[in-house]
């Protein structure tokens, strides 16, 4: 855990917490949990919170697409394009945080 993403990292512990204490298998849990992220229009660093956890069960982009598709009758065309949107700003911002955490390593040697 780094003081630059402090919040975050405890955000995503409270995921992985949540992940184990239920019965649904890795890729369910994260499934609905992405599924529900975009029935309340969360913000990208709700998406960014969920990313690691996602990755590690192996969602693709793909699927997440098809999650998309799945609840956009339920939720909205709207809602599904925000998400969208915010689902992109997201990885935007993980770069930017993997870019300076980078760069402050490199400063270091």
């Amino acid at each position: 855990m780094t003081e630059q993403t402090t919040v975050l990292d405890t955000l995503t512990e409270m995921i992985g917490v949540s992940a184990d204490r239920n019965t649904l298998t890795p890729r369910d849990f994260m499934f609905a949990r992405i599924a529900a992220l975009i029935a309340v229009d969360a913000p990208p660093l709700s998406y960014l919170a969920n990313a690691e956890a996602a990755e590690k069960t192996g969602i693709t982009a793909k699927e997440i697409e098809g999650i998309m598709i799945a609840v956009a009758p339920v939720v909205g065309t709207p809602r599904v394009v925000a998400a969208a949107g915010k689902i992109l700003r997201a990885l935007g911002i993980a770069i930017a945080v993997t870019e300076a955490e980078l760069e402050e390593a490199a400063g270091e040697d």
